[in-house]
C-alpha cells in the first residue's frame, strides 16, 4: 500500500537552515512509520515573504545547498521527497538584471531529482505570479509564463504529470505551486494545461498561502472541484508560522487537505499546529468525508490573533508588555488578549488620566486590571501636559530674519494631541524601557482608516494587533474572550457598554454620553467598502447608491441606518467627504509611519494596501451627482 504524508511545518522565513533541519527530522519520522511519498509546503527551505532578501546571491547560495541536503537525505531509502525551494539559474538573468531565479518544486527519490517530463530543468517552475494584496512575485521570479516565451513555445508544452515509481508502481503525478491552483483571472489555467490529454493518478499542490477570513472554505470549493474534474485525489499542503513583508504581518494557518477523486474532504490538518499527515493511498475512497471547521468567524480572528501576537512576540524576543489602558475597549480588548498569551505577570497595564478623563472610565480601568490580575500604576499626565503648553507659550519664538520676536499658541486641538503624545512618547515609552518590554498601538481599522490618531501618540507601539479589525469586531472579541476563553468577566462589561470616546476635552465628555465623531455601525461598513471591496468603492460609488436607495444592501450595514444618522442629502455628503478627505489625506501620512499590522482580512493595511500620498480626488459624474442631490 502507498503511504503519503503531508508534511505541514512551520516555515521559518530567511532561515534556511532551520527550515532544512525540521524537513530532515520530518523525514526521519515519517520513515520510521513506512512512508513512501513526503510532501512539504511551497518554499519550505527559504521562506517566502522575504523582501528583497532574494537579492542577496549568498543567500540564493545557501537555499540551493540546504537543498541538495535535502534531496541527499533520500539516498539509500524508500522514501520520494517533494518540497519547495527557489531554483536559481546562474548563467541567466531577471528582467531586473539580477540572476535568474525560480519559485519551484522538487521531487528527490533515491538521492537525485526526478526530472520532469517536459521541463528543461530538474523541477516545475510555478506558472502563476501572484502580484496583488501582500504579492510581490514579479518582482523576483521569473515565471514559466516567461520562460515559455523565451523559448519560443507556449506554457502548456512545458507543462506534464511527473512520472513516479512508487511502491514499484508507475504514478501520474499533476504538480502544482499555490497561486496555480487559482487561475480564475488569468489568460492560462496550469491544472488544465497540465492535465490535456494527460490521466493523472493524483495531483499536488504545495502553498505558502497566508490566513484570511474565510479563505479556507473558498478553497475547499475550488480544489475538491479539481479534484473531482480529474477523477482523481489531491494533497493540499501549506505552511504554518508568521511571515511579513515590513508592514504587514501574516500567518500561515496550514489546515493542509486530502481530497478524495470524489472532491471531498478526507483530512485536514489543525490550523497552526506542525503536523505530519499520514495517508492510505489506496484507501483514500473508503475514508469518512471530513466536515470543515464549526468556528464561527470571531473564534477564527482569535485564534489567528494569539497566533500571530504569540509568534511576533517570539521573533522579536519579547517577553514583556506594557499596554495604556483608557476605559475603552480597545485597549481593554489588547490588554486581554496579551494576558491570555504572556501571563498576567509580564503585563503592565498603566492609566493616563487628564482632567479629562472621568471617574466612569478611570474606575474601569482600574476594574479590568483587577480583573487580569496585571501589574497596574496609575500616571496622571495633566501637570506634564500643562507644563508642555507653558514652555510652548512662553518662550519667545524669535524670528531671525527680521530680528522679531512673537509667541505660539497653543489651541485646544493641539492640546489635545499633546496629551496623547505624552501619554505614548513619555509615559508608555518610559514605562516599557523600564519594564523591559515593549508598549502596543491599540488601534482598531475604523480609527486607522481615516486617521483617528495622534501621530507619535496612540497610533504608536511595537504592533498593532487589533489594526485588521472593525469596531463591531472587537465589541465581538471582548464577548468572546470572556466567555470563551478566561470564563468570567474580564473585559468589565461597563466597558463595553460606555460609549466609545477618546476623552481628550469636554466636548468628549463620556458621562455626557458624549463620544468619537464615528458611528461606527454606519462607519465600520463605509471604511470597509473603501478598503476590502475587490473592486474599491469611492465617493462616485457611494453616492451613487445611496441616490439609488441601495447604499446599506451595498455595504452590509443595518436597513435604515444611513436616513437616521443623515436626515438630508447634504448632512450625508458632508459626512462622506469628511471622512473621504481623511482616509486619503493625512490618514495616510500616519499608516506610513503606524506600527505594523496583524492582518486576519481580505484587504490589511500596509503592504497589503498599497498607497501614495496623493490627496482626495473626486471624479466628474460624483461632482454631477452631488450637484444633482443638493439641487434636489
Amino acid at each position: 500500500m502507498l503511504k503519503i504524508a503531508m508534511a505541514q511545518m512551520e516555515v521559518i522565513p530567511g532561515h534556511p537552515d532551520l527550515n532544512a533541519e525540521k524537513i530532515l527530522q520530518l523525514m526521519a519520522e515519517a520513515r520510521e512509520q513506512g512512508t513512501d511519498l513526503i510532501i512539504f509546503p511551497e518554499m519550505s527551505i527559504p521562506g517566502y515573504l522575504l523582501g528583497d532578501t532574494w537579492e542577496q546571491s549568498s543567500f540564493l547560495a545557501d537555499c540551493e545547498n540546504y537543498g541538495k541536503d535535502t534531496i541527499a537525505a533520500t539516498a539509500g531509502t524508500e522514501l520520494t521527497v517533494i518540497f519547495g525551494n527557489i531554483a536559481v539559474d546562474w548563467e541567466k538573468k531577471n528582467n531586473d538584471g539580477r540572476v535568474r531565479k525560480y519559485n519551484a518544486l522538487f521531487v528527490a527519490q533515491n538521492g537525485k531529482l526526478v526530472q520532469p517530463d517536459c521541463m528543461p530543468y530538474p523541477f516545475v517552475i510555478k506558472t502563476l505570479m501572484p502580484n496583488y494584496r501582500e504579492f510581490d512575485d514579479t518582482r523576483h521570479f521569473f515565471s514559466l509564463q516567461k520562460l515559455a516565451r523565451e523559448l519560443g513555445t507556449m506554457p502548456g508544452k512545458l507543462l506534464s504529470p511527473i512520472s513516479l515509481r512508487l511502491k514499484g508502481k508507475d504514478y501520474q503525478v499533476g504538480c502544482l505551486l499555490c497561486e496555480d491552483g487559482w487561475s480564475d483571472n488569468y489568460e492560462i489555467t496550469p491544472l488544465a494545461e497540465l492535465t490535456n490529454d494527460e490521466k493523472v493518478d493524483f495531483l499536488v499542490n504545495i502553498s505558502a498561502s497566508p490566513y484570511t477570513l474565510g479563505k479556507n472554505h473558498r478553497r475547499n470549493v475550488v480544489f475538491g472541484q479539481q479534484a473531482k474534474e480529474n477523477k482523481a485525489p489531491l494533497f493540499y499542503v501549506n505552511a504554518i508560522g508568521l511571515q511579513n513583508n515590513g508592514k504587514t504581518i501574516y500567518t500561515f494557518d496550514g489546515a493542509s487537505t486530502a481530497y478524495n477523486s470524489e472532491g471531498k474532504v478526507v483530512a485536514m490538518a489543525s490550523a497552526y499546529e506542525e503536523r505530519l499527515t499520514l495517508l492510505d493511498f489506496d484507501s483514500l475512497a473508503n475514508l469518512p468525508v471530513q466536515e470543515e471547521e464549526k468556528l464561527t468567524d470571531i473564534a477564527q480572528i482569535h485564534r489567528a490573533l494569539k497566533y500571530g501576537i504569540s509568534h511576533f512576540l517570539r521573533n522579536i524576543h519579547m517577553e514583556r508588555v506594557v499596554i495604556g489602558i483608557s476605559g475603552g475597549i480597545d485597549s481593554a480588548v489588547a490588554a486581554a488578549l496579551y494576558t491570555e498569551i504572556l501571563g498576567p505577570d509580564k503585563v503592565l497595564l498603566v492609566n493616563m488620566p487628564s482632567v479629562y478623563n472621568s471617574e466612569t472610565t478611570k474606575g474601569l480601568s482600574a476594574q479590568l486590571a483587577k480583573n487580569l490580575g496585571c501589574h497596574y500604576m496609575v500616571v496622571p499626565i495633566q501637570y506634564s501636559v500643562d507644563h508642555t503648553i507653558e514652555q510652548l507659550e512662553g518662550t519667545p519664538m524669535e524670528f531671525i530674519a527680521e530680528g522679531t520676536e512673537s509667541q505660539l499658541k497653543v489651541s485646544s486641538f493641539v492640546a489635545e494631541n499633546i496629551q496623547a503624545r505624552d501619554r505614548s512618547a513619555r509615559v508608555l515609552a518610559g514605562a516599557a524601557a523600564a519594564f523591559g518590554g515593549g508598549f502596543t498601538c491599540n488601534a482598531n481599522k475604523a480609527e486607522t482608516t481615516v486617521g483617528y490618531s495622534t501621530l507619535y501618540g496612540d497610533q504608536s507601539g511595537f504592533l498593532a494587533a487589533l489594526a485588521d479589525l472593525w469596531k463591531h469586531q472587537v465589541y465581538a472579541l471582548a464577548y468572546y474572550l470572556n466567555q470563551e476563553v478566561f470564563h468570567k468577566e474580564a473585559v468589565p462589561q461597563g466597558i463595553i457598554d460606555i460609549v466609545p470616546s477618546a476623552e481628550l476635552s469636554n466636548a468628549q465628555n463620556v458621562d455626557e454620553g458624549k463620544g468619537d465623531p464615528l458611528k461606527y455601525p454606519y462607519h465600520d461598513y463605509l471604511f470597509r467598502a473603501f478598503v476590502e471591496r475587490w473592486q474599491k468603492a469611492a465617493p462616485e460609488d457611494i453616492l451613487a447608491w445611496y441616490s439609488e436607495g441601495r447604499l446599506e444592501e451595498e455595504l452590509g450595514c443595518k436597513k435604515g441606518l444611513v436616513a437616521s444618522y443623515f436626515p438630508t442629502p447634504a448632512e450625508f455628503i458632508a459626512d462622506l467627504e469628511r471622512w473621504w478627505n481623511l482616509f486619503t489625506g493625512m490618514a495616510v501620512a500616519k499608516r506610513i509611519q503606524a506600527p505594523p499590522i496583524l492582518a486576519v482580512s481580505r484587504r490589511a493595511y500596509g503592504f497589503d494596501h498599497r498607497e501614495a500620498q496623493n490627496g482626495p480626488y473626486y471624479t466628474r459624474k460624483y461632482r454631477e451627482l452631488k450637484k444633482q442631490l443638493l439641487a434636489e
